[in-house]
């Protein structure tokens, strides 16, 4: 049985991955026609940027892809579909809204996440807006402040700037997405600063309402006061599960500081008290990895072992894969493993590959971006990377499915490599790598 306490339909094709994605793709053919004169090729007259028309085809779309989920959700018999909040009772029981009780050999939590931010920001009303409520507009507004430079502000921010809207990022940290690698962080803010207000570490004095906009007054290094008015403020502060309405605390799971349930990942089991836990948990829910396919494979693990707790038997690990993650900005941000900050500066090699002077990339305008890849000398093994760069989500994908096959270095080189293409770029990082990692095991060699 499957209990609904809102809207059918996941995250991804409401308020996430697609309906961003349309609106970064129409940014990115109004960026193509500013880009077209260095290609000799001039657009006389006026271009204008139609918002109203640019958010009717988001909207447009983004109500097709819910409606596939729709689709997938009405093949379940109705006898199987329940609508209501639902919040646990004990370990095997449910109580959905006024009406319902639910008593099942097992359970799977897989309620999402919503957005989050200080509590400070609810007085600016109605001019305070989340992710969500942009593919609501009918329209686009003059001005966005987005707070949070993470994924999510990032590709809206660029997106919203490119089709006319006056827009500044503001972070706290220097952080920048999902990077940790100094080099290919420093490449981004510098990459990104050169087309709209990026500040990664701003130092907000105030914000607060003034009628029916919002002012920021931020100092910068020197000291000076920038004052700026804005018509939303875009609260890009990241994501938390959906737990706390669940009455978790009737259950004997284990929680943490968060509220949210301790699990296996190899198996999402939840960990009780004692004795072995019928609940399980997958996707945004668990504050794992909110990416919708590690969501698809956990819901898949969650689903069987769930049906195998009903049933009696034993639950088994699932397949996890290697770990990949892409931000869809201008050039886009990858990550292939754990990320540089995973990886152990002592026992690691680098090759790297601007894309300034890339072949393919200065045929298309655009050449921008860094990558490094990482290499492990004691094995020769490919461990992982990051990147900004064009076609990253592709770059990305060959990179992953190295890293899930355990390949070398050594092996990768010998894969096929056309003329002339991105990949090019990073066969040179590999190679580089594979020279380095040489290196790194012939000082071993001679220092013992």
């Amino acid at each position: 049985m499957i209990i609904e306490g809102g809207h059918y339909g996941t995250t991804c094709a409401r308020v996430g991955c697609m309906p961003s994605k349309l609106l970064v793709a129409a940014a990115g053919f109004a960026h193509a026609i500013g880009k077209a004169p260095e290609m000799g090729i001039h657009v006389d007259g006026v271009v204008r940027i139609d918002g109203r028309a640019v958010m009717d085809r988001i909207r447009c779309e983004r109500d097709r892809f819910v409606g596939f989920a729709l689709g997938e959700v009405q093949q379940i018999p109705d006898a199987d579909r329940l609508l209501g909040h639902a919040r646990f009772v004990d370990n095997r029981t449910l109580a959905v809204a006024n009406h319902t009780r639910v008593q099942a050999k097992s359970i799977v939590i897989a309620t999402g996440s919503r957005a989050d931010y200080p509590d400070s920001f609810k007085a600016l009303g109605e001019r305070l807006i989340v992710s969500d409520n942009v593919f609501d507009w009918t329209d686009l507004p003059k001005s966005v402040a987005v707070i949070g430079p993470g994924i999510v502000g990032l590709e809206l921010g660029q997106a919203l700037h490119r089709l006319g809207v006056r827009v500044a990022v503001l972070g706290r940290g220097g952080h920048l997405g999902p990077l940790s690698d100094p080099e290919i962080l420093a490449c981004a803010i510098a990459t990104f600063k050169s087309e709209f207000v990026l500040e990664p570490d701003a130092n907000i004095a105030s914000m607060e309402r003034d009628g029916g906009r919002v002012v920021i007054r931020r100092t910068g290094p020197q000291g000076t006061l920038t004052t700026e008015h804005f018509d939303f403020v875009l609260a890009a502060t990241g994501r938390i599960p959906n737990v706390s309405d669940l009455g978790l605390d009737n259950t004997t799971l284990k929680l943490d500081a968060k509220g949210v349930p301790s699990f296996d990942p190899a198996t999402t089991r939840t960990a009780i008290a004692q004795g072995s836990s019928p609940i399980f948990i997958a996707g945004d829910a668990s504050d794992f990895i909110p990416l919708l396919h590690e969501a698809a494979d956990e819901g898949r693990i969650a689903g069987d072992n769930a049906a195998r707790v009903a049933q009696g038997r034993q639950v088994e690990h699932g397949v996890r894969r290697a770990p990949i993650g892409v931000v869809f900005t201008d050039p886009q941000i990858a990550i292939v493993g754990g990320g540089f900050h995973s990886m152990k500066p002592d026992t690691l090699a680098t090759g790297q590959v601007s894309f300034e002077d890339q072949g393919r990339a200065r045929i298309l305008l655009r050449n921008r971006g860094l990558l490094n890849v990482y290499g492990d000398p004691a094995t020769g093994r490919f461990l992982g990377a990051e990147m900004l760069a064009p076609a990253a989500e592709h770059l990305a994908h060959l990179l992953a499915w190295a890293l899930q096959n355990e390949m070398t270095v050594a092996q990768m080189i010998r894969m096929p490599f056309y003329h002339p293409v991105f990949e090019e770029g990073l066969r040179t990082a590999l190679h580089r790598l594979d020279s380095n990692l040489r290196a790194a095991r012939t000082n071993h060699a001679q220092a013992a």
